[in-house]
């Protein structure tokens, strides 16, 4: 089963590459309404006031949804999930283990 831990420490570039490697599906991430940029970390563009601060461990069996949520809430950065070619959202309700058997 597919797992990946994700810190602060990550740059935006590692996170996407890892997550695509991991469960076959591409990641965007975001700075405010922009896509955020490849070369800072997590921690530069995360919102203080809405963090946890904390790790998070993500497998195959969490839903999109979820996986969304829970990094709003650690990391206070609006990720979305989409598709291996990311050209479209993927649907909440999928687990990613799913997601990546749909592409």
């Amino acid at each position: 089963m597919a797992e990946l831990s994700v810190s602060g420490r990550m740059k935006v570039k590692s996170l996407k590459k890892d997550f695509k490697d991991e469960f076959g599906i591409s990641l965007r991430v975001y700075n405010g309404k922009r896509f955020a940029d490849d070369e800072v970390t997590l921690a530069n563009i995360r919102r203080e006031a809405q963090t946890s601060r904390g790790d998070l461990k993500v497998n195959g069996n969490m839903q999109i949804g979820t996986f969304e949520t829970k990094f709003k809430e650690i990391f206070g950065i609006t990720v979305q999930v989409a598709d291996v070619n990311d050209s479209k959202l993927l649907d909440d309700s999928l687990t990613l283990s799913a997601a990546k058997k749909l592409n």
